[in-house]
């Protein structure tokens, strides 16, 4: 076998890496397991090199909003938008990252209802 065509074993690599690594960390890698990390890196909305160095203990970014993206896109956390209802943590966090954009309505509504004192906005408000 070559080895570009070996398959990697992100748990492995994941509990090397963290010792007994949180449950999040387990579903990342069982996630880049299962299909491709530039696959679960545009889904989570972060680079593969971002999901690589978080599997390896090493990334000195916002670990606690790639912690929140995995529990909404992989297990099932969900939040109350005051807009919109329930709906996935990680779809929350999307939403926060948008920019101002007069497209529509609704996605103007979202920028400021992100801004206004949401208990689940991550954002900085001056």
């Amino acid at each position: 076998m070559r080895a570009s065509s070996r398959k990697t074993d992100f748990v492995a690599r994941a509990t090397a890496a963290w010792g007994e690594p949180p449950d999040w960390i387990v579903r990342l890698a069982e996630a880049c397991s299962s299909d491709t990390q530039t696959v679960v890196a545009k889904r989570l909305g972060y680079s593969a090199s971002a999901i690589s160095a978080t599997l390896a203990n090493a990334y000195r970014g916002d670990v606690g909003e790639i912690s929140e993206r995995v529990r909404g896109a992989f297990m099932s956390a969900v939040v109350e938008c005051p807009r919109k209802g329930t709906m996935n943590r990680n779809t929350c966090l999307q939403w926060q990252d948008k920019p101002f954009a007069a497209t529509s309505a609704d996605r103007v509504a979202m920028f400021h209802a992100c801004r206004s004192g949401c208990p689940h906005s991550r954002l900085k408000v001056d």
